[in-house]
């Protein structure tokens, strides 16, 4: 059973939680220069110890993220779902999976969320839905005349009997992007597409019906109170007509992001988000829409978030930038001067839900893509990704944490085989399959797991830790100078108290020694500098100014700054 706010069995109604008042600094827009925090819910913490993060865990630990020091938290999907994607198959928007909780648990998170000056971002799932959505259960029962098929992609298939898929488009998962049905009678039907898994079965949105229902969907959580929405594929859910055969002459995944795909980055997309953007704009609070497109360059990622579409975008050309001085600065012109012609804040991302974390990334060699297989040199990737972090939360606009990468953990590359859950693990040519590697459930407190994550020393939790993790626990971290937990909380902490860290859309770069990364911000209450050694030895500099913050310890020579290996700081000026 999933429960819905019509339900007779909960209490009456009561009025949605309201939304974080506007404030001098939300009249230009609050998203802006946030910092806003994933949560990845089956793996924050879980209430009432089955093992599965939930909705009630997530709410026990808002006070710590207020207190870390970010302005809002993204919640990955807690929607009803068979989990054949890890909730990203949703069969019921309106409602909450029973393995996270009730509608009433949203909503008291949303409330107490807003009461500690927390905004709520909620995922959105639009460009697929569950196989179990009542919708495709009633165009399979009722056949090739249903109506609802139309509300999907279903085609005859080619060959003489109609045996071959309709196109050569392959699952980002896998194989091929179509499954056929079987009718009514038991004779075999039409296919269906899904991009992803065969769980998730791509909506039509040139269907007005599934327009009407998404502008429904928005609504209601609106109502709930949710400050915004993080959309899932958004750049996925137009098809170019006809759904034309994709010429590819090579592999399909290698072109995902490096082209205009016929399923992916179609122009059709806008006239959603321009709908999209009137609706959020009649509800007070400021109200926001952030895009996960994956589009070939930054350019093209700035037409989602142009005056009349959606707020922000991810910027995933710098989350697979290598720690690389040239290639860093490099990336970071280009996003700022594609964002800055349509007027929207640049977004900086290290990690998410889908890739390695940026401490294993730069354990390794670059070139690796984002999802890697083994650990590297542990020591060398966490302190290059306390430098990349601090780096990241000092460039104008808004940046993502992802849960634990606060901690400094690593992704988990040796989980056994038989306890992995991805479902592209389990697809031929698909994904790597490696992305349980950075959901592993995070450590809370004491030596025993699961690490506070679950209310019981030595009870269950859905992904196994690693006996390591209790030196990295929030616990174990609270109060070390040293720790990656207090480095994030001290870096939040300046930020804030620094008008011209996360504001403005400009950095001006300084000289410095080859290797390492420069730059001025500067506002009317003061100017800030920060400076990244990129390189695996101490670089000596001029003294930038008074030294704010560093992932290293910067020492002095000669009236010089000799810059530690791998190493970021900061400096007021």
């Amino acid at each position: 059973m999933t429960q819905n706010l019509a339900d007779a069995s909960r209490p009456a109604p009561v009025p949605a939680a309201e939304p974080i008042a506007a404030s001098a600094g939300a009249s230009r827009g609050w998203w802006r220069d946030a910092v806003i925090y994933q949560v990845y819910p089956r793996s924050f913490a879980d209430a009432n110890g089955d093992g599965m993060g939930d909705l009630p865990g997530v709410r026990a630990r808002l006070p710590y993220l207020r207190d870390l020091g970010v302005d809002a938290v993204w919640l990955s999907p807690f929607y009803a779902s068979p989990q054949a994607d890890a909730g990203y198959d949703v069969a019921d928007y309106r409602a909450v999976d029973p393995m996270f909780g009730t509608l009433m648990d949203a909503d008291g998170l949303i409330r107490d969320a807003h009461a500690l000056g927390l905004r709520i971002i909620v995922d959105l799932v639009p460009n697929h839905s569950s196989d179990q959505h009542e919708w495709f259960q009633r165009a399979l029962r009722e056949g090739p005349s249903s109506p609802l098929r139309e509300r999907y992609h279903f085609r005859p298939g080619q060959g003489e009997n109609g045996e071959l898929p309709p196109n050569n488009w392959e699952s980002i998962f896998g194989g091929p992007a179509w499954t056929r049905t079987t009718d009514p009678d038991g004779t075999p039907g039409d296919w269906y597409l899904h991009l992803f898994a065969p769980e998730q079965p791509d909506f039509n949105w040139e269907n007005r019906a599934v327009a009407d229902e998404f502008r429904s969907i928005l609504r209601f959580w609106l109502d709930m109170g949710v400050d915004g929405f993080r959309i899932d594929v958004a750049h996925g859910m137009v098809k170019a007509p006809g759904l034309p055969d994709l010429v590819t002459g090579g592999d399909q995944l290698k072109l995902l992001g490096n082209d205009v795909m016929p399923f992916f980055d179609q122009d059709g997309v806008h006239a959603i988000y321009r709908e999209w953007r009137r609706i959020l704009d009649e509800y007070p609070g400021d109200r926001i829409g952030v895009a996960e497109a994956w589009t070939p360059t930054v350019q093209r990622t700035a037409n989602y978030v142009r005056p009349d579409e959606l707020h922000q975008a991810f910027n995933f050309q710098y989350l697979g930038t290598s720690w690389d001085s040239a290639a860093l600065r490099e990336v970071i012109d280009l996003s700022l001067d594609s964002m800055r012609p349509v007027g929207a804040p640049t977004t900086w991302v290290l990690s998410n839900h889908d890739v390695t974390r940026h401490a294993t990334r730069f354990a390794n060699e670059p070139g690796l893509g984002t999802q890697i297989r083994t650990a590297g040199d542990r020591e060398l990737g966490l302190r290059r990704a306390r430098a990349a972090s601090l780096l990241m939360l000092a460039l104008p606009g808004s940046a993502y944490i992802y849960q634990g990468e606060e901690l400094g953990l690593p992704d988990v590359t040796d989980l056994p085989d038989e306890v992995r859950q991805d479902p592209s693990y389990f697809r031929a040519a698909g994904q790597d399959g490696f992305r349980d590697g950075c959901r592993v459930p995070i450590p809370w407190s004491g030596t025993e797991a699961p690490y506070g994550f679950g209310p019981t020393p030595g009870g269950p939790s859905w992904l196994p830790q690693p006996a390591e993790w209790a030196q990295l626990s929030v616990e174990a971290q609270t109060g070390d100078p040293t720790s990656t937990l207090e480095l994030y909380r001290s870096a939040l902490t300046v930020r804030r108290a620094q008008p011209a860290l996360g504001a403005g859309t400009e950095v001006t770069w300084l000289e410095a020694p080859e290797g390492v990364l420069a730059f001025r911000r500067d506002s009317a209450e003061g100017s800030f500098v920060c400076t990244a050694n990129t390189t695996g030895e101490p670089v000596r500099i001029p003294s930038p100014g008074r030294l704010l913050l560093a992932s290293a310890e910067a020492g002095r020579e000669d009236g010089e700054i000799l810059l530690a290996a791998d190493s970021t700081a900061w400096w007021a000026v």
